[in-house]
């Protein structure tokens, strides 16, 4: 509804400036060439008097802008019966004039004059209303007046009865046909803006349940697969990262040090996340959360967390040369069934996983620091590997906080 109006308010703003445009240039011949406008009105009209009709064009639009801009403004919509009143007062304008002209000049030489060509500026310019009815119906008002206007209006002697009704007829239904015409222009192009608007609010839905940190390929895959976001049981490759020592370094350096660290190193490993179709699931100060298998389902999840684990390391590495503040990762990916879905409060719910599989993802990654790795599987992990995995070294059974007994661990990278 904003976007038509608005559109509505681009049509009001450049039809004002058509009739500033048109007066100007009115006045500009008169000045230039006054004998010459002498001849084709026949001394009778002086075109100072098209401002009769320009002015209060003006003023109308004027008020209907600041109308609708005031309809904007309240979160209304313009009601449709003003929209049809305003096209019979706009489109009427140049029947005035046409009379004045024929007035002047006689039947004949009127309506061969620019006074009827004065009806297609309103004609193209309803397409920015973006209404099929209200472009048609601005057609048939500009056609009918036309045709009253030739027939009816001092209707030409008897030299030109030759015409007759049907010659009227065939140029005023040339000029509704454009008045169509011009509405599946706007009605095209109202499509447009609606797919437009649906495609937007589809990403804004998208961004606000996985967070601003999806990357445009996942949120174009979303959008085209409709993945469900209610929740149900998956299985999924869960990574928890974590920097360590991150905090006690981070003690002997300025906020805007440490925030310019952390963004860089981050922007780093995202973008290895998302070329291996993985998603952050959110961020925890110095670490985050990531999903590999939802909401996306992909039946290969354990081995593109291990590839994007395993370079997201030398990159981490690569960056250290270059960096006066050298950063230790710890990774940890366990894979395993959850609950994922859209879970929070009414008023504010997110994307998330809940499960053991989370748990002892997270527990994982926390051993690293205990075992002096930076690289954690679990055994089920390991197995979802197979032959991509024969580099991986036995840690042995490891108690695990929260587990009774201790769990077999694998160490990557």
């Amino acid at each position: 509804m904003r976007e038509v109006m608005r559109t509505e308010l681009l049509r009001i703003r450049v039809l004002i400036g058509t009739a500033v445009v048109l007066g100007a240039v009115s006045l500009a011949i008169d000045f230039l060439a006054p004998e010459a406008v002498s001849r084709v009105w026949r001394g009778n009209l002086s075109p100072v008097y098209v401002f009769y009709v320009i002015i209060p064009l003006i003023l109308f639009e004027l008020w209907v802008h600041g109308a609708i801009t005031w309809h904007i403004r309240k979160g209304r919509d313009l009601p449709v019966i003003r929209r049809y009143i305003g096209v019979v007062v706009e489109t009427s304008l140049p029947t005035v004039v046409l009379g004045m002209h024929i007035n002047s000049m006689g039947p004949e030489q009127a309506l061969g004059f620019v006074a009827p060509l004065v009806y297609f500026v309103f004609i193209i310019l309803s397409t920015l209303r973006l209404d099929f009815w209200l472009s048609t119906f601005t057609g048939f008002v500009a056609a009918s007046e036309l045709f009253y206007m030739a027939v009816f209006f001092h209707p030409a002697g008897p030299g030109a009865a030759e015409q007759g009704v049907y010659y009227h007829a065939a140029r005023s239904t040339i000029v509704l046909i454009c008045g169509v015409l011009a509405g599946a222009v706007g009605m095209q192009l109202r499509r447009q803006f609606e797919a437009s608007i649906a495609a937007a609010t589809a990403r804004d839905r998208i961004t606000n349940l996985f967070g601003q940190h999806v990357s445009p390929q996942v949120v174009e895959r979303l959008i085209a697969e409709g993945a469900s976001t209610e929740s149900d049981i998956r299985r999924v490759a869960v990574m928890f990262v974590d920097f360590r020592s991150f905090t006690a370094s981070a003690r002997t350096r300025s906020p805007q040090e440490v925030v310019d660290r952390l963004d860089g190193a981050f922007a780093v490993l995202v973008d290895i996340l998302d070329r291996h179709g993985g998603i952050v699931n959110k961020f925890l100060g110095d670490g985050f959360l990531a999903l590999f298998g939802a909401p996306l389902e992909s039946g290969d999840a354990a081995q593109h967390a291990v590839a994007a684990a395993r370079e997201m390391l030398a990159a981490n590495e690569r960056a250290n040369e270059s960096s006066s503040w050298p950063l230790r990762i710890g990774i940890g990916v366990h894979v395993g069934e959850v609950v994922a879905g859209n879970i929070g409060s009414p008023r504010r719910k997110e994307y998330t996983v809940i499960g053991d599989t989370v748990n002892f993802a997270a527990r994982l990654e926390a051993l690293n620091k205990e075992l002096g790795s930076q690289f954690l599987i679990s055994s089920a992990v390991r197995d979802a590997l197979g032959d991509h995995g024969k580099d991986a070294v036995p840690r042995g059974e490891v108690p695990v906080r929260g587990y009774d007994r201790p769990v077999p661990v694998w160490q990557l990278g």
